[in-house]
């Protein structure tokens, strides 16, 4: 495969769906768009499973609401696996709380026509997520490359993106794509989501797509506000126009019900033809093993 056509859903939250059906139909209407626009796999943000805090039971306890769209996430995957079939659409489902018999974690699911179910943990919890007193979430332990027809990807659950440590351990499998699903209350974790994703693509030389939530959740009593919006960077090569954007939609809060649906085309042949030898100054799988430091 040359290419990969992304559909990059930045969900909005106050969308607020009546059951897991209506909130599957939501998703559909994107999987739609995304298929008529030849685009090989949907993907949207973390925690998009937020918006069906609109039809919680009445009297959920804020600390009961990750349990509750953990049974969501149960009930809303086989539709979904179903869906990806039907419009022959791969799908990052963002990411949803799953009981672990160690606790909660925060999963991505990516679900392809032929019914596999990949997933991937969040690994660097922000304190929020881990504190007794809100989210009580668990981080995970493993990171994981997927391949999807032929295309080595792997995904970095936002505040993941942002930790040099992970893009070394990925270098050594050499990506095609890594796929970002984020969160962000500001416009300040905006930055750094979406600026370390930048960095992610030149360490890499690859491309890293990213799009985050925006909008407010009805029933939330945790995230008032969410700023972001969705990219694809590349490394910044002249093949590519030398800034490392491939494309990029303004960050936005959602509030005045937009929503940002990108569709854009990861130049997949060209990338490997870089990691090849081709690239300006790429090193490859450099590591500092051999550096010491002083004081």
């Amino acid at each position: 495969m040359t290419h990969l056509s992304i559909a990059l859903w930045s969900f909005n939250l106050s969308r607020a769906p009546g059951s897991v059906e209506e909130f599957a139909s939501m998703i559909e209407e994107g999987m739609a768009r995304a298929a008529n626009a030849d685009a090989g796999i949907l993907m949207m943000p973390e925690y998009v499973i937020e918006c069906c805090l609109a039809f919680k039971p009445d009297g959920l306890e804020p600390r009961g609401e990750l349990a509750f769209l953990a049974s969501v996430g149960r009930e809303l995957l086989p539709y979904l696996s179903a869906l990806t079939k039907k419009h022959n659409l791969s799908l990052l489902v963002g990411t949803m709380p799953v009981a672990t018999p160690s606790g909660l974690t925060n999963t991505a699911f990516l679900l392809s026509p032929d019914g596999k179910v990949q997933h991937q943990d969040k690994l660097s919890l922000t304190p929020f997520e881990q504190s007794p007193d809100t989210w009580q979430l668990v981080p995970g332990s493993e990171l994981k490359i997927f391949e999807l027809s032929g295309i080595k990807i792997a995904v970095l659950i936002c505040l993941d993106i942002e930790m040099p440590a992970l893009s070394c351990l990925l270098a050594k499998h050499n990506p095609d794509l890594v796929l970002v699903p984020s969160m962000t209350e500001k416009l300040s974790g905006y930055h750094r989501v979406f600026g370390c994703a930048r960095a992610r693509a030149v360490e890499l030389m690859c491309a890293i797509a990213v799009c985050g939530t925006v909008g407010r959740s009805d029933g939330t009593t945790q995230n008032e506000t969410n700023v972001s919006g969705a990219a694809l960077y590349l490394p910044c090569e002249e093949e590519f126009g030398f800034t490392g954007i491939g494309a990029e939609t303004p960050a936005t809060d959602g509030m005045d019900k937009s929503e940002p649906f990108l569709i854009v085309d990861a130049p997949l042949e060209q990338l490997r033809n870089l990691r090849s030898g081709q690239a300006e100054v790429w090193p490859g799988n450099w590591t500092a093993d051999h550096v010491k430091t002083t004081t």
